[in-house]
């Protein structure tokens, strides 16, 4: 085979990329001899992904249950992936800002319009018997969620309403961590005691959302905003984006959310307890706790009017 200027330039680049990590040219094309050709189910590890939903019952609605919920841990995946990139810029150009946060909003807005498989997706009858042997789990307990929440605006903004008056950017983590508005779901504010479902959530997730916590106390997508250009923070195209993923996240989301809950919680008569033991309604509903990640970009009215 007759070596073209193309490939030794490319042979060429491969020496200087092995050299530079003290590594034999020589050693890695030999390797190449012996690799075997790429396939799409070995990339993308088909067999493992498939693999990964474990029925508790013989119901077969249960699996729907399972994939779609694992489905939204992937598209919460996909989010962090982007807030991670965008987060840790320096100092983002306003284009990059933009697409960024155009596609973080492309995921949420996926799966805001994805809840018809949960709400219509299922026999009532079928979901009220498997949700019997998922207590106490709940989907509470999703730690990539909140680490969304850490990624997309300051903290003041996660704190129970209740509490906002006497917390600021001064207040030690752990303090706040303990009155972040989804503690509600887990905790009798007037003991202190904790659930069984926080209680495990903190025991595995609490180390690491410390530490995110603080690491995005000051790049979170928030900051990021604010270190564009003073123009393009008053962009009306880049405004209405952000906007759009606030809305997006912490009413449209959640609501669907919450009327998926609804039709199978309250399909039969008696206690409607989340699987969790929470009280699911003053939890999800945003009226109740006011979840804005960018309260700057909202009017008086829109504010007071959250969520209803």
């Amino acid at each position: 085979m007759e070596v073209t200027p193309q490939i030794q330039e490319q042979l060429n680049q491969l020496n200087d990329k092995f050299e530079a990590i003290n590594q034999n040219t020589s050693t890695h094309l030999e390797g190449l001899l012996w690799a075997k050709p790429m396939t799409y189910w070995d990339y993308i590890q088909t067999d493992a992904v498939l693999n990964l939903q474990t029925q508790r019952t013989t119901l077969p609605d249960e699996m729907v249950f399972i994939m779609y919920h694992q489905v939204n841990e992937l598209l919460f995946k996909m989010i962090l992936w982007e807030m991670g990139q965008i987060c840790h810029t320096e100092e983002p150009s306003t284009a990059y800002f933009s697409e960024k946060l155009g596609r973080i909003s492309r995921y949420f807005d996926m799966l805001t319009t994805s809840f018809d498989i949960m709400k219509d997706g299922m026999e009532p009858e079928q979901y009220l018997k498997f949700r019997n042997t998922l207590t106490p789990a709940s989907g509470f307990q999703s730690a990539q969620y909140r680490l969304i929440e850490f990624s997309s605006t300051d903290l003041i903004n996660l704190i129970d309403l209740r509490f906002r008056g006497s917390i600021d950017r001064n207040t030690p983590y752990e303090h706040a961590f303990e009155h972040l508005y989804w503690q509600a779901a887990g905790k009798d504010y007037k003991t202190g005691e904790k659930s069984y479902l926080l209680l495990e959530f903190e025991k595995k997730y609490k180390k690491q959302l410390l530490e995110y916590m603080e690491e995005y106390n000051t790049i979170n997508l928030w900051r990021k905003f604010k270190q564009l250009p003073e123009d393009d923070q008053k962009n009306p195209e880049l405004v209405a984006a952000m906007r759009h993923y606030d809305k997006t996240v912490n009413i449209t989301w959640v609501m669907g959310h919450f009327y998926a809950a609804k039709k199978y919680i309250e399909s039969v008569p008696g206690n409607h307890e989340a699987t969790g033991g929470s009280d699911w309604k003053k939890y999800m509903l945003p009226k109740y706790q006011k979840r804005i990640f960018f309260p700057e970009l909202w009017s008086k009215e829109e504010l007071d009017n959250w969520g209803e």
